[in-house]
């Protein structure tokens, strides 16, 4: 156990040996990077920093910022949990990460044109073809189908953790429908509201911007004139979990939020129900799964989708956000082909490390995975926030049995990585009223027009509230940090 020697807020913070702390690193002294941020933020007492947390809960509630849990009986909708404590990130560091996440989206990006269209990666290679091919996320009937701006990526969320030593590594990408943003959004307002003079002094790069940088994003890919073009955001409605994004993010790019239902297609054009008339509709991000998206196309039952869409997205009428089928490029099984993905497309190395993986579906890897399930984490392909997964040191005996049993069934379906000691980072316990160290993750937003790739400065740090947790999901206990990127001159 290593202590932090100092008065105010910080006053007796520990953390456990073998684990870089995002305040101490691997010393016992602070870290170059953050002596601005204690100076002002940890000559707070703890009952002065305990009246601002609760301000910001307040506020929290107070502007519904809410997310869903559907499988929890005590209700569904939650104000998500937010740490007034922030994280910082130097402008070195950042330069780094950026650096690497703009490389890895350009890479899937080529990536996925190529597996929708003459698939030369695949030579050679018949494990990823396999493994490519054989995925439910791979639609066969867009083959060939060029998307409107030539994007497929638009929205990225590419999850980082941060090791024993410091390094941050990619622990998974979201390529889909990737959430989480307007709790950025949020958590900079409060950090603005409760600590103006430390955010001001600590000279952190700003993030108001996003939504400006999104409509800009998405009319980029329009098949029309883009400043002449109509966006909409497609959401599954209210009792999605991350309904409360959609709607914010409609309102603050300052576009229709709609339903399904208030879309039509004629023509191959998607046009837009409205008191005025039909309005022809040109870019559509949409917030729900592909197999819902169209149900001439996908799944016939689903009521939240547009008939017709797909029709009018391949005709190159409209630009889809992101694109159909970007699910076998995040797929927790192509992952450990990433690297490789970034040497063949882009003749580089890869700039962000990443976590080593055993991938269940080869017979080496699965036999290794059976024999050490209580070292290795087990991750379904298929499952997100949390859920499917083995933690193998935290389980039991008849957790490790049921697991081995769906692997040897499913062995596709499943990979294994060593469980990786996730970075600390000070947290407001506000059970004891000190500041603990809770370990986190980092999920960056990367926006991708014709032009290329865009980097939030900062993203979602996610935390996991609870003693001695490695899961950081809101689904599952864990709440949120606003990221500080220092400016270069900080």
């Amino acid at each position: 156990m290593r202590q932090l020697q100092v008065r105010g807020l910080f006053d007796g913070y520990a953390i456990q040996q073998g684990t870089w702390d995002e305040l101490l690193g691997t010393g016992d002294a602070p870290r170059e990077d953050v002596l601005r941020l204690l100076e002002r933020l940890g000559a707070r007492s703890p009952a002065e920093f305990s009246r601002m947390q609760s301000l910001a809960e307040r506020a929290l509630m107070n502007q519904g910022v809410t997310f869903s849990v559907y499988a929890d009986q005590r209700g569904t909708e939650r104000i998500f949990p937010f740490c007034l404590i922030p994280r910082l990130v130097s402008a070195a560091d950042w330069a780094h990460v950026e650096r690497g996440l703009e490389q890895r989206v350009r890479a899937l990006g080529l990536f996925l044109d190529d597996v929708y269209g003459e698939q030369r990666i695949f030579e050679g290679r018949p494990e990823l073809r396999d493994m490519v091919l054989g995925t439910s996320q791979y639609l066969p009937k867009i083959k060939g189908v060029r998307p409107a701006g030539g994007v497929r990526i638009h929205i990225a969320g590419i999850d980082l953790i941060r090791d024993g030593q410091g390094t941050f590594r990619v622990l998974e990408d979201n390529l889909r429908t990737p959430s989480g943003v307007s709790y950025v959004l949020e958590g900079r307002v409060l950090s603005k509201r409760v600590l103006p003079e430390v955010l001001e002094r600590t000279r952190v790069r700003r993030v108001d911007h996003y939504p400006a940088k999104l409509a800009e994003t998405l009319r980029a890919s329009s098949p029309e004139d883009p400043e002449r073009s109509t966006a909409v955001v497609l959401t599954p409605g209210p009792y999605n979990s991350a309904y409360f994004e959609h709607s914010f993010l409609a309102r603050t790019m300052g576009v229709e939020l709609v339903h399904g239902a208030d879309l039509f297609v004629d023509d191959d054009r998607v046009w837009l129900r409205t008191t005025r008339g039909p309005k022809r509709v040109h870019v559509i991000y949409r917030r729900l799964d592909d197999a819902f998206i169209d149900p001439e196309a996908f799944r016939p039952d689903s009521m939240l989708g547009v008939p017709g869409l797909m029709r009018a997205w391949a005709a190159g009428n409209v630009a889809l956000a992101n694109a159909p089928g970007n699910g076998v490029a995040d797929d927790k099984a192509v992952y450990a082909f990433v690297p490789e993905i970034i040497r063949y497309y882009l003749g580089e190395s890869a700039l962000l490390a990443q976590v080593p993986t055993y991938v269940c579906a080869r017979e080496d890897d699965r036999r290794y995975v059976l024999e050490h399930l209580e070292e290795l984490v087990v991750k379904a392909v298929d499952e997100a926030g949390g859920y499917g997964m083995l933690m193998g040191p935290q389980s039991t005996k008849e957790e490790r049995e049921d697991f081995r049993q769906r692997i040897l069934a499913t062995p596709r379906r499943y990979i294994a990585q060593p469980r990786v000691e996730l970075s600390t980072c000070p947290t407001w316990d506000g059970a004891s009223g000190t500041v603990v160290a809770r370990r986190v993750d980092l999920r960056p937003y990367i926006l991708t027009s014709p032009q290329g790739p865009w980097v939030l400065p900062g993203g979602l740090s996610r935390v996991a509230l609870r003693a001695g947790s490695y899961v950081v999901n809101s689904s599952q206990g864990g709440g949120s940090k606003d990221t500080w990127v220092q400016k270069e001159d900080a």
